[in-house]
């Protein structure tokens, strides 16, 4: 099981990056009575069978995983989220790209915490590829957004120690000022 929700956040846009996107857009908008996590991307996308088998705890797409053939994360995310009340919604069409829109309960017990959302942010945008990972945080104090590429611009090759320690830095002070 994820311990925070940071956890499911990095393992969908992390799925994103894999299947191909050139562009995911990824929003957490925190309210009293929820936490809700959207990711869009343009990869490849998944038809209704492929789709189903998203959620099976017992499929992994053949040859994303050496010597692995089970993929847990859909299947945990969307026990963790019915927990709390919430739920997992995914569309998708092949060719096209994925929505995964999640929602926890805020106040439930089973509800995890948040997690570390600033080294979360930096560890995706620090993913090999080329893509934009273009991120909306919203909360009832305060918001933000940010794009990968501006970082890059910013602070040159986010691979590099130093250029991702200003970014943690920098999303650290976003999210202390939203919350």
């Amino acid at each position: 099981m994820h311990a925070t929700l940071c956890d499911y956040i990095a393992d969908v846009v992390h799925n994103a990056v894999e299947a191909g996107a050139t562009s995911v857009d990824l929003d957490i908008h925190a309210s009293p009575v929820w936490m809700e996590v959207t990711v869009s991307d343009n990869g490849k996308g998944m038809d209704a069978e492929r789709l189903r088998q998203a959620r099976d705890p017992f499929f992994s797409e053949a040859g994303k995983h050496d010597r692995r053939r089970v993929g847990l994360g859909i299947p945990l995310l969307c026990q963790a989220a019915e927990a709390t009340g919430g739920a997992v919604d995914i569309r998708s069409e092949a060719g096209r790209g994925t929505t995964v829109t999640f929602r926890f309960a805020a106040a439930h017990v089973d509800a995890p915490p948040l997690g570390d959302l600033p080294g979360t942010l930096v560890t995706l945008m620090a993913l090999p590829g080329d893509y934009e990972l273009t991120v909306r945080r919203r909360t009832p104090v305060g918001d933000f957004a940010v794009a990968r590429h501006a970082l890059q611009e910013t602070l040159g090759d986010l691979t590099e120690a130093l250029n991702l320690a200003l970014a943690r830095q920098y999303l650290a002070a976003l999210e202390q000022d939203a919350v």
